[in-house]
């Protein structure tokens, strides 16, 4: 019988389709529209840091993450673009037309969860071991728009519910952006003319609560010791404040 034909091998071989399989974005693979939208705040809100430049870096989250040899790309259903990595891992997107309108993703060849990602915004000539604060605020705003936290925890439900509006994190004291130093920290101090002071302890290694069981949803997961947060929303410290790390290793009064 012709319904039974296929069972028994006598029917005739029809052409074979060809399927079109479009990228499928992992959840936590970087949204390429708001990475340019974070570009554009970055061109937007330059009067925080008139002469800096933007990258975006890839930072490690695991101890075992291995940050060697990794590939970027952007992806969408019909375009794949390579991405140049600098040596550091940082690096800068080019604006495509057509990954923006197939909503495309910048994706690594990395797990997930391995890496995390942060955008860096900086003035170049700063003395070595120091960060200038309107660098920090407008790293924030182009870090929130660019949709680079990823926490998961529902510990951390602020960040995807009542803040989610950049002014509201980057501008609110309840609304700190985490950044990370290149080395362990030993104490980081705010300095603006004769005015300085040395954060409290509140503000450094991820405000200090964190434990056993939420460390793992955290960006700052093996950078803890580096982790720090900046009074971005204290209008008291100009843009111009500079922004001091003593390392570990250089504790504050060891001789040189």
């Amino acid at each position: 019988m012709p319904a039974f034909a296929a069972r028994d091998g006598k029917a005739q071989a029809g052409p074979i389709a060809t399927v079109h399989v479009p990228y499928v974005r992992d959840p936590v693979d970087k949204s390429y529209r708001k990475m340019i939208r974070g570009m554009d705040r970055f061109v937007r809100d330059r009067g925080y840091a008139p002469a800096a430049t933007l990258r975006f870096r890839l930072l490690p989250r695991l101890p075992n993450a291995k940050m060697d040899d990794i590939s970027l790309r952007v992806a969408g259903d019909n375009i794949t673009l390579p991405v140049k990595l600098a040596p550091d891992n940082s690096f800068i997107l080019e604006r495509n037309e057509q990954a923006l309108r197939e909503d495309a993703a910048v994706v690594a060849n990395r797990k997930s969860t391995s890496m995390t990602w942060r955008a860096w915004v900086q003035t170049p000539g700063l003395p070595e071991g120091t960060r200038r604060l309107g660098d920090l605020r407008l790293e924030c705003r182009v870090g929130m728009d660019s949709g680079l936290i990823s926490n998961t925890s529902p510990m951390f439900a602020w960040l995807t519910n009542a803040l989610t509006d950049t002014e509201q994190v980057c501008s609110s004291e309840d609304g700190n952006y985490l950044f990370f130093a290149g080395r362990p920290v030993f104490s980081v101090t705010l300095r603006h003319g004769a005015r300085s002071e040395v954060l409290p302890f509140k503000l450094l290694y991820a405000g200090g609560n964190e434990t056993r069981e939420s460390l793992p949803f955290c960006d700052c997961q093996v950078l803890l010791d580096r982790s720090y947060y900046a009074p971005l929303w204290d209008k008291s410290w100009p843009d111009d404040t500079m922004v001091e790390f003593a390392y570990m290793e250089e504790p504050a009064g060891a001789p040189p």
